[in-house]
């Protein structure tokens, strides 16, 4: 019925604009008109800084954090403590943190969880980055800040049995409920998780 109402470019750009997460057919058509027809020139600026932004960026060689340089802004910064390493799933995951203001180690960004189902497994996380990562730091502590889902669990204990034995391994835990995301969290919450992590 779309594609009866709305010419093929425009029906393009819905069909664009429903790939993203959270996205669904209302929102979409509302935002694809609202660009094309109030707002052309927003279109426009969008369009370019995406452009941009997809010529230009990377994943960061130690952190896997999206940067315009081969070290991200956190991993060159050498006022952060080297010997804590706090393993996230994703970007929002650090701004979540880093916002909350509760933690000044490095972290490494799994961008995703172990899903075999999904075809998701060490080699998509970028494990043996993480590996050589621990391996050539002076680690004391990595702290696993991974959401308590069944994936994540899966992906929790995998990491932990890959540490070596002298490496502390925390998780974070209070205030978490199961099958939530870390992303979603209040900075209280945040703060009473970090400050409540459990050795494993």
């Amino acid at each position: 019925m779309t594609s009866k109402i709305f010419s093929p470019k425009i029906t393009a750009v819905i069909e664009s604009l429903r790939k993203l997460p959270t996205i669904g057919k209302k929102s979409s058509q509302r935002l694809a008109l609202y660009l094309l027809d109030k707002s052309p020139e927003t279109a426009v600026v969008i369009a370019n800084s995406l452009l941009d932004a997809s010529a230009n960026i990377k994943k960061c060689k130690y952190c896997q954090a999206l940067t315009e340089n081969d070290i991200c802004n956190i991993c060159s910064n050498t006022n952060r403590d080297d010997t804590k390493l706090c393993i996230i799933e994703s970007m929002l995951d650090m701004i979540a943190i880093e916002e909350a203001g509760i933690y000044r180690g490095k972290y490494f960004i799994l961008n995703g969880r172990i899903s075999p189902l999904d075809g998701i497994g060490p080699s998509e996380l970028k494990l043996n980055i993480l590996e050589q990562i621990i391996a050539g730091r002076e680690i004391d502590e990595v702290i696993l800040a991974i959401s308590p889902t069944v994936e994540g669990e899966t992906t929790a204990h995998f990491i932990s049995q890959m540490i070596a034995k002298d490496v502390m391994i925390s998780r974070i835990g209070f205030g978490v409920p199961f099958g939530g995301e870390l992303e979603y969290l209040d900075q209280q919450t945040l703060l009473h998780a970090f400050n409540a992590r459990t050795n494993i």
